[in-house]
C-alpha cells in the first residue's frame, strides 16, 4: 500500500514539475549552470526542499480543499503561519518520506480585502459551487495532474486583474495562475562545498546574470540562524485576458520563480560527521519572516526593477 502511495505521489509531482519547468525559464538556466560547474550531473540530482501553492480563502476552495490531495498521499499538516500585512494564512506539510519535498500552501484572507476587490474575486469563484477536489479520483495521478492545471473559473479580464493587483498582488497572481506551481526549491546545503551555502550559491547565480529577489535583503535568515533562503525574481509571461469588447487582450504578468534553501544542522547534532547528516538532523519547517519576503518574488516592485 505504501509503494502505491509513493507511486501516486511521484506521478503527481512529476506532472507539476514538467509544466513548471516548461513555464519558468530560470529552472533551465540554473540547472545548466549547476551542471556546467560540476555541482550536479542532471536535474535529477537536485533535492527539492519544498514546493508551494497559492489559494483563495473562499467557500469550496482554499487550503482546506487543496490540502486534501496531499493528505491523501500521506503528507501531514504541520505549523501554521499568518502574514498580517499581506492578509495571508499558511500551513506547511511534511512528506511521507524524505525523498519527497515539503509542501507550503498559503491562502488569501479574502474577507479582509476591500468590498470592490471581494466582489471582483467572487465574480469568478462563485461559479465553484462545491469543492472541486471531491470530484477527483485522488488515486489517479493523471486526474490529479489534470485538475491542478485546469481552470477553476473563467478567464479574468484585464480590468479585474488590475483591480486585484492594485490591492493584493497575491490575489492577482492567483486569479490568473490558479494552482500552477508557484515555486520549487533547491536544497543548497546538499551541494558540494563551497557552493553548499546560500551566500556562495547566490554569488554564482548573480555572476551568470540571474536576478534575485532583494525584498528585505537578498538573503533571508530565520532568527535562529538555521534557515537561510533566497529566490529568483519571477519572469514575466504573456497572458491572454478575457474579451472586454475590444477582443482578447494580451499582457505580460509575473509567472513563477525558483527558490534556494540552506537548512543548517541543529545544535544537538553539531558534532555529527558530515557523511552521517540526513534531513532529520537539519532545521525543519519554515519561518514567517523569510516567507513574507519570498512572496514578493512575483510582486511588481521586484519584476519591474
Amino acid at each position: 500500500m505504501q509503494n502505491d502511495k509513493y507511486e501516486l505521489l511521484t506521478g503527481i509531482l512529476d506532472g507539476l514539475m514538467q509544466r513548471y519547468c516548461e513555464r519558468v525559464p530560470d529552472v533551465g538556466r540554473v540547472t545548466e549552470m549547476m551542471i556546467d560547474k560540476g555541482l550536479i550531473s542532471s536535474i535529477d540530482d537536485i533535492e527539492n526542499d519544498h514546493i508551494a501553492f497559492r489559494t483563495l480563502g473562499v467557500p469550496n476552495l482554499g487550503i482546506k480543499s487543496l490540502e486534501k490531495i496531499f493528505l491523501h498521499c500521506g503528507y501531514e499538516r504541520r505549523d501554521s503561519y499568518k502574514f498580517q500585512t499581506k492578509k495571508l494564512d499558511a500551513f506547511w506539510y511534511s512528506p511521507p518520506s524524505p525523498k519527497f519535498p515539503r509542501i507550503f500552501i498559503s491562502e488569501l484572507r479574502v474577507l479582509d480585502l476591500s468590498e470592490p476587490v471581494q466582489e471582483a474575486i467572487r465574480r469568478y469563484t462563485d461559479s465553484v459551487d462545491r469543492d472541486p477536489v471531491d470530484a477527483i479520483n485522488l488515486d489517479d495521478a493523471t486526474a490529479v495532474d489534470a485538475f491542478l492545471h485546469s481552470p477553476l473559473w473563467t478567464l479574468p479580464t484585464w480590468s479585474d486583474y488590475s483591480l486585484l493587483q492594485s490591492e493584493s498582488e497575491y490575489a492577482a497572481w492567483v486569479i490568473y495562475n490558479r494552482y500552477y506551481l508557484n515555486h520549487f526549491t533547491i536544497s543548497v546545503h546538499n551541494l558540494p562545498p563551497p557552493m553548499h551555502t546560500v551566500k556562495e550559491f547566490n554569488q554564482l547565480l548573480e555572476s551568470t546574470g540571474i536576478r534575485l529577489n532583494d525584498a528585505g535583503g537578498v538573503i533571508k535568515t530565520s532568527p535562529d540562524g538555521l534557515l537561510i533562503q533566497s529566490s529568483t525574481v519571477a519572469k514575466k509571461v504573456v497572458a491572454e485576458f478575457a474579451d472586454e469588447g475590444a477582443g482578447p487582450q494580451q499582457h505580460e504578468i509575473p509567472g513563477s520563480y525558483v527558490e534556494f534553501a540552506e537548512r543548517r544542522v541543529l545544535p544537538e547534532f553539531a558534532d555529527l560527521p558530515a557523511d552521517q547528516i540526513t534531513r532529520q538532523h537539519r532545521r525543519d519547517g519554515f519561518e514567517a519572516g523569510n516567507a513574507d519576503k519570498i512572496f514578493e518574488s512575483t510582486f511588481t516592485d521586484q519584476t519591474n526593477r
